[in-house]
């Protein structure tokens, strides 16, 4: 008589474990999307390290990121392609997230981008961007001013959307 309730408990927790498996390999990837900031409208923070201002007249992705983080791997690539189709008026800046030096080296000589690479080793400027996880990207304007904070994984089209929304005058 022992038996059956043990039964059916271990039956009724591999069903719980199937569903919530089932649920983990095949629900959507993390993806971007903007969020509130209480940067969002204000001029970009100062960086000892980086001088936003070197790049007014010129959009600026400032990206928060981790070689260990598997989002920020994925939308490397599109950064990548995202800097080469804007050389002259825009720009992709790193700023790496709680990793190694020498990790960092080896990921951006593998996948490539040619783009200024923030150590934050004390976390004062993910804390100044409010940064809460990698990976979170800025869309800074040519003005100066942070006019956008996207979470999770950036791609190619979603910041070429990003850009032509911005662009376009207002109506």
């Amino acid at each position: 008589m022992i038996r059956r309730p043990a039964r059916w408990i271990a039956l009724g927790t591999a069903v719980v474990l199937a569903v919530l498996v089932g649920i983990l390999f095949t629900r959507q990837p993390a993806t971007q999307r903007l969020v509130k900031s209480p940067l969002v409208g204000r001029l970009a923070p100062e960086v000892e390290t980086f001088d936003v201002d070197r790049y007014r007249g010129r959009f600026v992705l400032v990206n928060f990121f981790a070689t260990w983080c598997i989002p920020c791997k994925e939308e490397h690539d599109d950064l990548v392609r995202f800097a080469a189709a804007h050389p002259d008026d825009g720009r992709v800046v790193s700023v790496v997230f709680s990793d190694d030096p020498d990790d960092v080296e080896a990921f951006f000589e593998q996948r490539g981008g040619d783009w200024p690479i923030l150590r934050d080793e004390d976390g004062a400027i993910a804390t100044a961007w409010g940064v809460a996880r990698v990976p979170e990207s800025y869309l800074v304007a040519p003005s100066g001013r942070v006019v956008g904070k996207i979470t999770g994984g950036v791609t190619f089209e979603f910041l070429e959307e990003q850009l032509a929304r911005l662009r376009r005058p207002a109506s």
